[in-house]
């Protein structure tokens, strides 16, 4: 049996249990939380009005700044003053959210199975999916690079791909 890797936990608040599915569920089940960190983590946006401006469910700004404190918080975003604005705020995935990713994948491809989404939202899904544990851990790769040391996306890595076939599966809609 395979041994915990050693980290350092997330700051939450006491759960009702500590059962760990109800602690991930206390902290992501909300309705917004996993919708920012995929906007962050697919969408590439790194501020308040991106985050705000671009959301397709119609995140109202008072809970995305609410999330946004919470995700902060807890350890799954950081934030970063963007030199010589004094308002903006760059939110970066830390590794716990990048950590998230083999989850996300996994809603992502249950969902396409089972709920009537659209094939232009579905694509990313079915082809994280479809890519198993290699493309997955390439995502995570470039998410480390993109979010833990700012180097700019790559323009041949996964997110390269998921969003060329979004744009191909938007034409065709």
């Amino acid at each position: 049996m395979a041994q915990p890797v050693e980290h350092e936990e997330l700051t939450v608040p006491d759960g009702r249990s500590g059962c760990p599915i109800n602690m991930t569920m206390e902290l992501l089940g909300d309705r917004w939380s996993l919708v920012v960190l995929r906007d962050v983590m697919f969408g590439g946006r790194t501020r308040f009005r991106e985050l705000l401006g671009h959301s397709l469910e119609g995140i109202a700004s008072n809970v995305l700044a609410s999330r946004l404190a919470k995700l902060t918080d807890a350890g799954l975003l950081s934030r970063h003053a963007v030199p010589g604005h004094r308002q903006k705020i760059d939110y970066f995935l830390t590794d716990a959210a990048i950590e998230l990713v083999p989850l996300i994948i996994e809603l992502g491809s249950w969902g396409a199975r089972w709920l009537p989404t659209t094939p232009e939202l579905t694509i990313r899904a079915q082809l994280l999916a479809d890519g198993g544990p290699d493309v997955a851990q390439r995502f995570m790769d470039e998410l480390r690079s993109i979010h833990l040391d700012h180097q700019p996306p790559a323009d041949n890595g996964v997110l390269a791909e998921l969003g060329a076939a979004h744009r191909r599966a938007v034409e065709q809609a």
